[in-house]
């Protein structure tokens, strides 16, 4: 019991910025890492009213929580409301950058926004939420943790996503150098690849989910919780000699 309340309460001193927090995946990671004792920042671009309501729900229980909103796409945007959340608040101990689309299309069908949106948001905003946390995090020298959340696609390709499939990959090779650079600084940079998760069912169709069926070993889709379970372990102290690594969430697809 001791042990646990030392845990949480050296966890509250440490700010987490989630990109994408609204819904689906960076939702139950918010709920779990704020279940850990993190002092999180919300991000949304569009959808204020979910990210208002999981802010309401992890105060609630208990937690210290914050929103920011920025187009993670466009580095200005994003620069200027994170240097104002530094200069407020102090540094991030921690970023998550989940924040992700998807524009499926046939590669000879894409059109160069089809593939340039993908980019901007997948992969670009890696960059973009990054870029600006990193001096201050290495600054306050106290580690720290960046993970990005990448894809199976990204590891094996899928059809009709050759525009995500390729953010998602490029998401791979940035975090596996950034955790190179970082390593000295005790600053861990990983990637969780989820497969097929919950909250994605609705975009497929019954013919898709049979297909997709057949590629899962234990024949079922992921749960958003179970992608926030190894987020957690991956915020963990008994995490920190794991770094440049991808952990893969996807029931045994690869």
């Amino acid at each position: 019991m001791l042990q646990k309340l030392e845990i949480k309460m050296n966890n509250n001193n440490k700010r987490v910025l989630i990109t994408g927090a609204s819904g689906g995946i960076g939702y139950a990671v918010a709920k779990r890492l704020a279940a850990d004792g993190f002092k999180l920042c919300l991000h949304f671009h569009k959808n204020e009213e979910n990210a208002t309501k999981l802010k309401y729900e992890i105060e609630d229980d208990g937690g210290t929580c914050s929103t920011v909103s920025f187009d993670v796409g466009n580095f200005e945007s994003a620069s200027k409301e994170l240097t104002r959340e530094v200069e407020q608040n102090g540094p991030f101990w921690g970023v998550i950058v989940n924040a992700g689309i998807t524009d499926d299309c046939a590669f000879p069908m894409m059109s160069d926004e089809c593939w340039h949106k993908v980019m901007r948001t997948n992969l670009d905003g890696f960059y973009n939420t990054v870029n600006p946390l990193v001096m201050p995090m290495i600054s306050q020298r106290q580690g720290g943790r960046i993970i990005a959340v990448s894809s199976v696609s990204g590891i094996i390709g899928n059809r009709g996503q050759v525009n995500y499939s390729a953010s998602k990959a490029g998401l791979i090779g940035a975090v596996k150098a950034l955790a190179v650079e970082l390593a000295k600084r005790k600053i861990t940079v990983n990637c969780v690849a989820p497969g097929l998760i919950d909250t994605e069912m609705a975009e497929l169709d019954e013919f898709a989910m049979k297909i997709a069926m057949n590629m899962i070993p234990m024949q079922r889709t992921g749960k958003p919780e179970e992608v926030a379970g190894v987020i957690s372990f991956l915020m963990s102290d008994d995490a920190s000699y794991v770094t440049r690594q991808v952990i893969s969430v996807n029931g045994g697809m690869i």
